[in-house]
């Protein structure tokens, strides 16, 4: 279960917002109602969510959708969506979160989400989930909640409509908010786990946000309601505090209900009207919170201070909220508004491109908190002692553009951004995936926006800014920036000289400088359209069972090319360039963490990235570059019209990078800033150290050291790639919306037209797991009673026996549900253990299966005996069918539900021309695992889960070491 909560970047929360929803007619039953005390004056009561969006709109709901509610108030959503096909996701939104909690009930809008999964009229305690895990669906991924400040959602992603999958799901579903049991004894079970979470979660970032709504929320309730809640309410609180809240909130008018994916709709209604129509709730009605009002304020400072905190300052303004309905007008304003945001944060980003900049990153942006006050952020990650010119930029580029306004080309920039990504959307409608549909769905519902469909999205943005000016876009920027301020907020991991009175002064003094109109850019054109003649195709042939088209270039350049109907117009190519970690030196720590960054901003030869984004606003293109033990990859995603671009842009990257430094420093500080933030939790100390430890030592694998980073330059990096762009082999995979004879006329006139390309580099595969050497003990900054264990088994790899790595992947399964069952149901030592097996697909017999925790530091050594004790059960005894088929069912799940989107098919054909191997897995994935039986476990386990073989990392606080 996940718990929603503020991060470090500023204290508004990107709240989802999709679209909305459409009609259907609220039905209220009359119910009593909590009476809570008279609101201050001027302070804000919470908006209930109990009618559609629509009810209340112009704006016309997606006519896809049934909408629907029922006698007992309580509404549903349904749309058929066959995307991924045979599966469905259901969403069950409560309109309680933290707001609604009492002071003495501090975090238990947050636990009763964990105790609807603990015991309820139909399914006691423990069974929940092996009732769900039996069905396919995993623990995470498929079975899930999340609390926030304002709502509690339930997720189940379905793996099949049948009609036992769907009759369960929705019983567990009614029992959640109608019939939770609430047991005292369970209570008391469950106080460890969520107090694990909260030890978990707690981190610099998370003090950030909760300092952050203090000094910008002052005297409303949101600061004092984060969902984590009170250690000694969630230690102490009794089982009356639970249900009171239960009762108050858990309520059909309350609740609704999301279904999408590929069932018959009127089947779906029927059984949602069946289960659910005759839930009632007797108890008054909960009442809304009073959010407090927005206090008047004057210019003010605050810093957070403490290690690990990150380099961040935000300039903010406050205002009390304008709640207005969702309407067409109301949408036009807040659509021209958010182009002159977007203006703006272009000018930031350009801004943070230049040399020496005072930020690495910086963004603007305006929200509505909770319904409780509207916010205007400026936000900026600093460089390193840069915090007072990071300051004056924000301050003078806000001026800027309120006194100068924009310009017509600036403006059109926007608009045609936006214009491109709609239209995307658009052609893209019918193969949006369940899920994300689901989501949004629910989402509309906590934010009463109507869900209209992508073509309303589409015509109404066209109408919007149809004979749109400058000065109709700075009108509506001026209003929507106005409020009281600014508030300064800086974080910094160490104390800044003269506290608040030098940020102030520093304001001030960037305050007392004038700020002359944005100086206005060079247009330009794409320069690459053509790569020289194009090398003929050599070998061509198909691979009939799984739809693909494999053939090789004359100059050395392989394409495999696999049509699908996954999703319309979302095309995704990978650049496969042969070489990656494994040919590198291994005697240092090399620049290569900055190549990601460093490669894609510095640009091409003959434009930069910023001009190269402008020229291609009109297009779907984008790229990325990442280093695996075996590649390096070029990747991108565009949609069927703008392939071609898309594989110039790639092929440009390869033939013409330009490396400018400017980009290289920016990742450089980048890492400067975050390096120290990181050992603040076990988790991410542990991340600094874990990969290079198990590679033996080995410093390609190792995370650079501050000192490593200010010692590396963009010549040595450019050193390294370089001579990869320009001989290593390439191997192009291009998956999704396309025709295969299209795809190979555009690679043909880019990377056909490339220079010949060089034989493989030589891999260096001389890495080993320490297995059987001693325990390593790391330590982190956070709190002292935080820490982590880590112990794992060496396997071996996944290429000499591919049916083995499976094998030991359902053993790493069965062993998480172990885990879970003694160390989070039976001993609530940790609220996530994790259970893992790795195998290699490039260093021969290189593999590990792992178990993982996080947990107070005293709780660790009884972690690895449980796990030795589970590793003995496994070698002795053969699991039962029962276990074997909870921990294998949703593997197979999720491997038929991947196989049904682009991305699995780009990963897994990589290689499939020069390794063999790797067809034979695609073809024998599923049948592989469902052939996994009792025997082959206890095997494997026999084999692998030895003492002999087994390593461990604990991760303690610094003051116990």
């Amino acid at each position: 279960m996940r718990l929603t909560q503020a991060l470090a970047s500023a204290s508004f929360l990107v709240l989802a917002a999709c679209a909305g929803t459409p009609s259907a007619q609220t039905i209220q039953p009359p119910a009593q109602t909590v009476q809570s005390e008279a609101p201050a004056t001027g302070s804000t009561v919470r908006a209930s969510r109990t009618q559609w969006a629509q009810a209340n709109s112009d704006i016309p709901a997606d006519p896809a959708i049934r909408f629907g509610t029922l006698s007992n108030g309580m509404r549903y959503a349904i749309m058929h969506n066959a995307t991924p096909p045979g599966q469905a996701s259901l969403r069950l939104r409560v309109d309680a979160g933290s707001l609604m909690e009492a002071d003495d009930q501090r975090g238990l809008a947050h636990f009763m989400e964990h105790m609807a999964f603990n015991g309820t009229t139909n399914v006691p305690e423990g069974e929940l989930l092996p009732i769900l895990e039996r069905l396919g669906l995993a623990f995470g991924p498929d079975t899930n909640a999340f609390t926030s400040f304002d709502q509690t959602v339930y997720q189940l992603d379905l793996p099949q409509t049948d009609t036992e999958t769907v009759s369960t799901a929705l019983m567990i579903m009614r029992d959640m908010v109608g019939g939770a049991t609430l047991a005292a004894d369970a209570i008391d079970r469950e106080r460890g786990i969520v107090l694990s979470e909260e030890r978990t979660r707690a981190s610099p970032g998370l003090r950030l946000a909760q300092a952050n709504f203090d000094f910008l929320m002052r005297g409303q309730r949101a600061r004092q309601r984060f969902p984590i809640g009170d250690t000694d309410v969630l230690s102490n609180a009794p089982r009356d505090r639970f249900t009171a809240f239960y009762d108050a909130y858990y309520r059909p008018e309350r609740t609704t209900l999301v279904a999408v994916g590929d069932f018959d709709v009127e089947a779906m209604e029927a059984r949602i009207q069946g289960q659910f129509s005759d839930w009632s709730n007797a108890h008054p009605n909960g009442a809304e919170p009073d959010l407090g009002a927005v206090a008047p304020r004057t210019p003010e400072a605050f810093i957070f201070s403490e290690a690990g905190a990150p380099l961040m300052i935000e300039l903010a303004w406050v205002a009390p909220p304008e709640l207005t309905p969702d309407t067409i007008e109301n949408r036009r304003r807040e659509l021209i508004r958010s182009l002159g945001f977007a203006v703006l944060n272009r000018r930031l980003q350009s801004l943070g491109r230049q040399d020496n900049p005072a930020f690495v990153s910086a963004s603007a942006s305006r929200s509505t908190l909770f319904d409780s006050q509207d916010q205007v952020s400026l936000t900026a990650s600093y460089r390193p002692g840069e915090w007072q010119r990071a300051l004056a930029m924000l301050d003078q580029e806000r001026r800027r553009i309120l006194e100068h306004g924009i310009t017509v080309e600036e403006l059109t920039r926007e608009i045609t951004e936006y214009r491109t990504s709609y239209e995307s959307y658009v052609a893209g409608a019918s193969t949006r995936t369940t899920p994300a549909l689901a989501d949004g769905i629910a989402s509309s519902v906590n934010d009463q926006e109507v869900y209209s469909s992508p073509q309303t999205g589409l015509d109404r943005f066209n109408a919007a800014v149809d004979g749109l000016t400058p000065d109709r876009v700075m009108a509506e920027l001026r209003s929507g920036m106005a409020g009281d301020g600014p508030l300064v907020f800086v974080s910094s991991p160490t104390a800044i000289e003269e506290g608040t009175d030098a940020v102030m002064a520093a304001l001030a003094a960037s305050q007392g400088v004038a700020v002359e109109a944005a100086a206005q850019t060079e247009g330009h054109s794409w320069p690459y359209t053509g790569f020289g003649p194009s090398a003929p195709v050599v070998e061509q042939s198909q691979i009939e069972d799984i739809g693909v088209t494999s053939l090789r270039f004359a100059n050395g350049v392989r394409l495999i090319i696999k049509p699908t109907d996954f999703r319309d117009d979302e095309v995704l190519v990978a650049v496969n360039l042969d070489g990656g970690r494994l040919t590198l030196s291994n005697d240092r720590v090399l620049p290569v963490w900055g190549a990601s960054s460093a490669l894609i901003e510095g640009g091409l030869g003959q434009i930069s990235r910023e001009d190269m984004e402008a020229v291609l606003a009109s297009n779907v293109v984008s790229t990325q570059f990442g280093l695996s033990d075996d590649d390096w990859t070029l990747g991108g995603s565009t949609r069927p019209q703008d392939l071609t671009v898309q594989l110039q842009a790639l092929a440009a990257y390869v033939s013409d990078p330009a490396f400018r430094p400017q980009a290289f420093e920016r990742v450089r500080t980048a890492y400067q800033a975050a390096l120290p933030q990181v050992r603040s939790t076990p988790s991410g100390a542990f991340g600094l150290e874990a990969s290079e430890l198990m590679h033996g030592g080995d410093q390609r694998w190792a995370v650079p050291s501050l000192d490593e980073v200010g010692a590396a330059n963009i010549g040595d990096l450019e050193g390294i790639i370089r001579p990869v762009l320009d001989r290593a082999p390439i191997e192009i995979v291009v998956v999704g919306d396309v025709e295969v004879d299209t795809v190979i006329q555009a690679v043909a006139a880019t990377f056909g037209g490339l220079p010949q390309r060089a034989a493989p580099a030589v891999a260096n595969t001389a890495v080993r797991f320490p297995a059987g050497e001693p325990p390593v003990a790391l330590t982190h900054a956070g709190r002292a009673d935080q820490a982590l264990g880590f112990m794992a088994w060496s396997t071996t790899d996944a290429t000499s026996d591919v049916y083995r790595s499976r094998v030991l992947n359902v053993l790493a399964a069965v062993l998480r549900l172990r885990l879970v069952e003694e160390l989070r149901e039976g001993q609530a030592v940790t609220y996530s253990p994790s259970a893992g097996s790795s195998p290699s697909w490039d260093i021969p017999g290189y593999g590990y299966l792992s178990a993982a925790i996080e947990a107070p530091p005293e709780r660790l050594d009884g972690f690895f005996s449980d796990v030795e004790m589970i590793a003995a059960q496994l070698r002795d005894t053969p699991v039962t069918a029962d276990e074997l088929e909870r921990a294998r069912r949703p593997i197979v799940e999720s491997i038929q539900r991947g196989r049904a989107g682009n991305e699995y098919w780009l990963g897994n054909l990589s290689g499939i021309q020069t390794e063999p191997t790797r067809l034979s897995a695609i073809r024998s994935l599923v049948t592989d695992f469902e052939r996994v039986s009792p025997e082959d476990l206890q095997a494997a386990a026999r084999e692998y889960l030895t003492p002999q073989r087994v390593w461990r990392i604990r991760v303690v606080p610094e003051a116990t070491e």
